[in-house]
């Protein structure tokens, strides 16, 4: 009787421990608003959404939509390389996904965080979108990782948490909620060199 007492008290340690070492490595959400001004190669256009994806010079890849507002979007072209400037909103959730979320691993959401003082969110991002994406980069020397959403879409995120950085892994799940990245300004900055 008291060895069975013993093993339950043993048991129930055990338990309690396993449950404060998971819930200490879950790491915590990360939130963070940002204006980026990029030069990038466009590889691929998609006209019906006004989608295009970059690639920029560290090589990490990103898709923006261009604003209604960005004229001269039908001149570009695959190869050409442009200047932008767009914001963007990140949340970063580091736990598995709910069975609901990966039922719907994209969702609309209508408000996703405060914008910094003097920026209204609707003028400068596109809708705010939460998905279920996968770490598919991690470039340590420059402070980048690359996650791919569920539509195949990349977004390259610079970091500054150095010890979060050497946490994370190629292939790993997480949620991410952001605001689709809108060009406010494009420029084109080189032709395609004509043979």
């Amino acid at each position: 009787m008291k060895t069975t007492k013993i093993y339950a008290i043993v048991i129930i340690m055990i338990a309690s421990l396993t449950g404060s070492i998971y819930a200490q490595d879950k790491r915590p959400s990360r939130e963070k608003w940002n204006e980026v001004s990029m030069q990038g190669t466009v590889t691929d256009i998609n006209a019906e959404t006004r989608d295009i994806t970059l690639m920029g010079t560290d090589g990490g890849l990103m898709t923006i939509t261009a604003g209604e507002d960005v004229e001269r979007f039908d001149e570009i072209a695959i190869d050409d390389v442009i200047k932008f400037d767009y914001f963007t909103y990140l949340k970063a959730e580091f736990r598995d996904p709910t069975p609901e979320e990966v039922a719907e691993p994209v969702q609309m959401i209508a408000e996703a965080g405060k914008a910094p003082e003097g920026m209204d969110p609707a003028a400068v991002v596109g809708a705010v979108v939460k998905a279920v994406v996968t770490i598919e980069a991690l470039n340590r020397p420059f402070m980048i990782a690359t996650v791919s959403g569920p539509n195949g879409n990349y977004v390259s995120i610079p970091m500054e948490d150095e010890e979060l950085m050497k946490e994370l892994h190629i292939g790993e799940v997480l949620i991410l909620t952001y605001a689709e990245a809108v060009a406010i300004a494009l420029e084109k900055v080189g032709e395609e060199i004509e043979e």
